[in-house]
């Protein structure tokens, strides 16, 4: 049985510029004390090419977690743009928010987004001119996240010393993946892109390896019922 699960994940501010902040409000209930801090990390798949393109925005430790139910927001700086190749700065790419304990990732939630160049309203790129991908002008350029369809993958792992592993109850290579298992809103979303058509495995955009040194950030145990609710500024 997982001690963590992540039951809801709202992303906030978006549409919204490519150079703004990335945020989610994330929903968490805690079955158990944990004996270590939770690791969440922010994934900018720069290239479905290359994973060497991949950004990991930052990572970050949590704890301790209060048993019951958490709730924060997260939020990371953009990507950086010069590590993203030019042909791959607009259209269709990937955002990973992955959750670990004792070095063993659980939890991963991903989200399609849409770069697209809106210059003034009504640009049509047909009829006035593809953007010079070279000398492209960020400012102009909208993020936006599909985040009605988040696709999630929850991963077997080894909670204690002291209980019998998931992955002896469920089997050593089956993971369990759900799509739209959490409630996610995103009010403002324009973008009509099918995300039937644009769903792929996304165990294809392969983590990076952990780099740098995490960052800490403590909960206060609640005084009373209900969730715990804090600003992580990554």
């Amino acid at each position: 049985m997982s001690l963590v699960n992540i039951v809801n994940m709202a992303v906030l501010d978006n549409p919204s510029s490519f150079l703004n902040p990335l945020q989610f409000e994330i929903t968490f209930d805690c079955m158990e004390a944990l004996e270590e801090d939770i690791e969440w990390k922010v994934i900018y798949v720069g290239s479905a090419e290359s994973s060497s393109h991949d950004q990991v925005l930052d990572e970050l430790l949590v704890g301790p977690v209060p048993v019951g139910t958490n709730k924060f927001i997260l939020q990371t700086d953009a990507p950086d743009p010069t590590l993203i190749p030019a042909s791959d700065v607009l259209g269709i790419t990937v955002i990973l928010v992955t959750c670990s304990y004792k070095e063993q990732e659980f939890a991963r939630v991903g989200y399609y987004v849409n770069n697209e160049y809106r210059p003034f309203e009504g640009y049509n790129p047909e009829e006035h001119g593809e953007p010079d991908l070279q000398n492209l002008d960020l400012t102009k350029v909208w993020r936006t996240l599909f985040a009605d369809k988040p696709r999630v993958t929850r991963f077997p792992i080894q909670w204690t010393s002291e209980v019998k592993t998931e992955s002896s109850e469920m089997g050593e290579n089956k993971n369990k993946e759900e799509e739209d298992c959490m409630t996610s809103t995103n009010d403002n979303n324009e973008n009509n892109i099918s995300m039937t058509d644009a769903l792929t495995d996304m165990e294809q955009f392969k983590s990076p390896k952990r780099s740098g040194a995490l960052r800490e950030q403590h909960f206060v145990s609640p005084d009373g019922p209900g969730p715990t609710d804090m600003i992580m500024n990554m």
